[in-house]
């Protein structure tokens, strides 16, 4: 076997513990992994406490390859593949992953091989020397899911040195021994928006979330303020990503853009719906003739940068710094970022956007962690009057809400982010219509929430218990009701507004573009008709202000000129189908954690509840905890 000066170390190490049989024959670095090469992987199938041995004793996170050699070809692959499933269960389609020697295999029935996967995934990967990842699939192709696929297959080389580059950065020698942590806040405090935290210590420079504010009037104030902090992109050794909401990610191409070669850290979820919102967003601010920030090239880097993990996976992402992402709630994928500096010296937990609820789509935001001495918290509904109804209560005044508007003839249209919320209505909407407790019509639905939906099908393991159940079970997908029209065409529109009584979802939820603008313009003259909000309208928005009680309203037509808008419909809002935690669940959630903190951060919210928050911290649990404003930093350690 042969090693790079840099891999000896390491290499000796796997030698002590790997026998001759094993035939192994070169050990990689795969990013933040070891990755062992074998001819031989039934070897390490039935003798799997070798590997966990040695994990146990490096404490690396390890992955076993078969060399490329004893690969079969895609072809005989998928033969074989065939021929090990069973004959009533039909595949979509085969993508093969030559620099991770994995294969995606996408099924729709995925619920028919459940209970056997571990034992297919064994036997697959022992004949054909490939990886297989089995994934629900759905009739709807997402654009997300397509650029991913394409990033990965287009330039296979330049991912392989990428994941090279990176573990020789991460499992290089220390080169100090004290750990020194500060924190430094470029965007999301006193605030909603351009998320951004930049970790500095001795060995490593991190960046949480790299996002845009959608409701900014200038630019100075609608990007993180990585100008006054970073002197170029190289300095940056990390990224990590929580969720792939536009304001906590919109800004990452940007950095691709002008020069970042480092990796991107997120979920696998995250990977996909982020590509998917990004490249709306290209298209977006191509079709109203906007700067554009990145286009598709940049958005391909950032994806061939991305190192997706899964939830409660101890990571090292620098000498100095490990990194577990766990359950937040918010959206499918989302992550609060737990961060170990040192050899336990420090721990930072930064929440993101997080929601300490369970609700129909997901579990609640996890909150054991082994140690937490720094959080970094969310306040968007950090007052004290922003208490959340029981969720009953809310699914009623939803319920009624609608129906008072389709009893009089009327239209409802409900502006959804295309992630989170979205999927959460249409399971609401769904159950209540089947219950006949909504006025029987038709649910249309435009813009990318049938993409995004998509990707949910793929990755059920994110997703709550039973709604995970009902899909990889028993085969019962509750998104695809026979209420729901999805509507792809800008032109079926027309169609839509001449129906009687009925329900439109639409993106965006802020009114910020997308369908929702063109139904608001068509539904806004017409009293009988209800705008509907179910999600948070960020300050400066077109929603907050259609919220806060506008008249009139200025929009862009289809030929540049601006447009005056009569709103004579009527306008609500049902509070309690938040993503976000509100302030009790917000408390609840700090006097979980274990053992007692030492200090509270309190970002993305406006600067009343921020402060708000934060003084109720240091009230009710006597911890030091501070509201900083964008621009300050903190010494942690």
């Amino acid at each position: 076997m042969q090693y790079k000066n840099s891999e000896k170390a390491s290499a000796t190490i796997f030698l002590q513990n790997i026998p001759p049989e094993a035939q192994v024959t070169t050990i990689e670095y795969e990013g933040p992994r070891f990755a062992i090469y074998t001819k031989n992987p039934r070897f390490f199938i039935e003798n799997s406490f070798i590997i966990s041995d040695i994990v146990s004793s490096l404490k690396k996170r390890i992955v076993i390859r078969a060399d490329k050699s004893i690969r079969k070809s895609e072809e005989e692959t998928k033969e074989i593949i065939l021929q090990k499933l069973p004959k009533d269960v039909s595949v979509d389609r085969f993508i093969f992953d030559k620099v991770l020697g994995e294969v995606f295999i996408e099924l729709k029935d995925i619920h028919k091989i459940y209970s056997t996967i571990g034992e297919q995934n064994q036997e697959i990967f022992s004949l054909t020397g490939w990886r297989p990842k089995f994934r629900k699939t759905s009739s709807i192709k997402s654009e997300g899911l397509e650029q991913v696929y394409y990033a990965l297959q287009s330039d296979w080389s330049n991912r392989e040195r990428i994941l090279k580059e990176v573990g020789e950065y991460i499992f290089r020698p220390k080169i100090y021994d004290k750990i020194e942590v500060v924190v430094s806040f470029l965007g999301g405090f006193q605030e909603v928006g351009r998320s951004c935290v930049y970790v500095k210590t001795n060995e490593s420079n991190i960046l949480i979330d790299c996002g845009i504010n959608p409701g900014a009037k200038n630019s100075i104030e609608a990007y993180p303020r990585l100008d006054l902090y970073l002197k170029n992109l190289d300095e940056l050794d990390a990224i990590i990503i929580s969720h792939a909401h536009l304001d906590h990610c919109g800004f990452l191409p940007v950095l691709f853009k002008y020069g970042y070669e480092g990796p991107v850290y997120c979920s696998e979820p995250t990977l996909y719906l982020m590509s998917l919102l990004l490249s709306d967003f290209i298209k977006v601010s191509s079709s109203e003739s906007a700067t554009q920030l990145f286009d598709t090239k940049d958005l391909r880097e950032m994806i061939q940068h991305c190192i997706p993990l899964p939830y409660g996976s101890v990571t090292d992402i620098s000498p100095d710094t490990k990194l577990i992402l766990n359950n937040a709630g918010h959206i499918l994928g989302s992550a609060s970022v737990h961060l170990h500096f040192g050899e336990g010296v420090y721990n930072l937990v930064y929440t993101g956007d997080f929601k300490f609820e369970k609700t129909q789509l997901l579990e609640a935001a996890q909150y054991s962690f082994p140690r937490v001495e720094t959080l970094i918290v969310e306040s968007t509904y950090g007052s004290k009057e922003d208490i959340m109804p029981p969720r009953e209560e809310v699914e009623k005044y939803f319920v009624n809400a609608i129906n008072h508007t389709l009893s009089k003839g009327g239209k409802v249209l409900i502006p959804v982010p295309a992630v989170g919320r979205a999927q959460e209505i249409m399971l609401v909407l769904d159950r209540y219509l089947r219950a006949k407790e909504i006025v029987e019509c038709p649910v249309f639905i435009e813009g990318m929430i049938t993409d995004a939906t998509a990707i949910h099908f793929t990755f059920p393991d994110y997703l709550s218990s039973e709604l995970r159940s009902s899909i990889i079970e028993q085969g019962i997908n509750p998104f695809e009701s026979e209420y729901f029209t999805i509507i792809n065409k800008p032109d079926e529109r027309e169609e839509v507004l001449q129906q009687g009584p009925a329900i439109i979802m639409a993106t965006s939820g802020m009114l910020e573009g997308g369908a929702s603008i063109k139904y608001l313009e068509a539904l806004a003259g017409d009293e009988r008709n209800k705008v509907l909000f179910v999600s948070y309208q960020i300050s400066g928005t077109l929603g907050r202000r259609v919220l806060d009680g506008a008249k009139q309203i200025s929009i862009i037509d289809d030929e540049g000129k601006i447009k005056i808008i009569d709103l004579k419909c009527e306008v609500d809002q049902v509070v309690g189908f938040s993503g976000h935690s509100d302030y009790n669940q917000i408390m609840k959630f700090i006097s979980k954690l274990r053992p007692k903190l030492k200090n509270v951060i309190v970002n993305h919210g406006e600067k009343n509840k921020t402060i708000n928050i934060s003084n109720n911290i240091k009230k009710l649990f006597h911890i030091p905890a501070e509201a900083p404003s964008c621009l300050d930093a903190m010494k942690l350690v």
